[in-house]
């Protein structure tokens, strides 16, 4: 990963061969980001992606395997307790422009992937919701 702080932001390029989850939650930790919404495009393989069903209080996962390219890669980075959270949707297009969508849990970049991160000034927490049982934002 290369990485670039600007003035109130980041840019990353993830490299060939990244797993882009772990590659972003790592540069947050290294930059000691607390709080951040971020925004990507490139390329990415070998996806899983997921929804979560409100009913079962789970997540539904599905791989896609191959190469799709990132038409939106859009999150945040948060804080649940002391571990660095990075909440990650995506929507990718195959070969055939068929588009597909969902929470991204993990995906190895075949090229590149470009991401801009802005930081914010404060620490974004996250909490066990008891009703949903998702760790939601805590405002």
């Amino acid at each position: 990963m290369k990485i670039k702080k600007f003035n109130d932001y980041y840019v990353l390029r993830l490299q060939k061969g990244e797993e882009i989850m772990s590659t972003l939650k790592a540069a947050a930790q290294n930059k000691k980001i607390k709080g951040a919404f971020f925004f990507g495009l490139g390329v990415g393989k070998d996806l899983v992606l997921g929804y979560f069903d409100a009913h079962k209080q789970s997540y539904v996962k599905k791989a896609f395997q191959g190469e799709y390219e990132f038409t939106s890669l859009l999150g945040n980075i948060t804080k649940l307790e002391y571990d660095t959270v990075v909440h990650c949707h995506a929507t990718v297009t195959d070969e055939n422009f068929q588009a597909y969508g969902g929470h991204l849990f993990q995906g190895i970049v075949p090229a590149t992937c470009e991401i801009m991160v802005f930081p914010f000034r404060k620490i974004l927490r996250r909490k066990k919701d008891k009703e949903t049982g998702l760790n939601l934002i805590s405002v």
